[in-house]
């Protein structure tokens, strides 16, 4: 199980306490990942970037619980006040963060790349992420978090997953 080099500087550079868990590369999308882990999924956060189209070139990380989705039209469009968003595509993704999609972490981002993270998350106990890498996760105090230098907690900017517009 190996993290992302970046992950690792940032941890260590952060001093951030974690443990580092193994998954099967096949297994890293966060569905999978905690049905064959037993991970709770109100445990599991996401790192999902966010890519503007109007103005073009403003992106963002967002950390959201796994039980929520992410609100990209009306929240995170209203903090970056952009016209329109999207979820940056897999090479897009993978260009900006060095990551693949399965295994983004906030740990390891560039240094002008914010990081939003729902306020929902930051109630957990502890939360498993992404460890830059698809082949291994990492479970983190939330708080670790608040050590990231371009991090902003958000209140409401994922909802739960079931509620969704008619």
């Amino acid at each position: 199980m190996e993290l992302h080099p970046l992950t690792a500087v940032s941890l260590e550079t952060l001093r951030v306490p974690h443990e580092v868990l193994s998954c099967d590369p096949a297994l890293a999308d966060t569905a999978a990942f905690c049905d064959a882990y037993g991970i709770d999924p109100a445990d599991s956060a996401n790192t999902i970037v966010v890519s503007s189209r109007r103005p073009p070139g403003v992106e963002v990380a967002c950390v959201v619980l796994a039980t929520t989705r992410l609100d990209v039209n009306r929240r995170v469009r209203s903090i970056l006040d952009v016209r329109k968003l999207s979820f940056a595509s897999g090479e897009r993704t993978a260009d900006l963060t060095g990551m693949m999609i399965g295994g983004v972490t906030p740990f390891g981002l560039p240094d002008h790349l914010r990081v939003l993270v729902d306020e929902a998350v930051m109630h957990r106990p502890r939360i498993v992420l992404g460890a830059g890498t698809r082949s291994a996760k990492l479970q983190v105090e939330p708080a670790a978090l608040l050590m990231l230098p371009t991090v902003e907690v958000v209140t409401g900017l994922a909802m739960p997953a079931d509620d969704r517009p008619q």
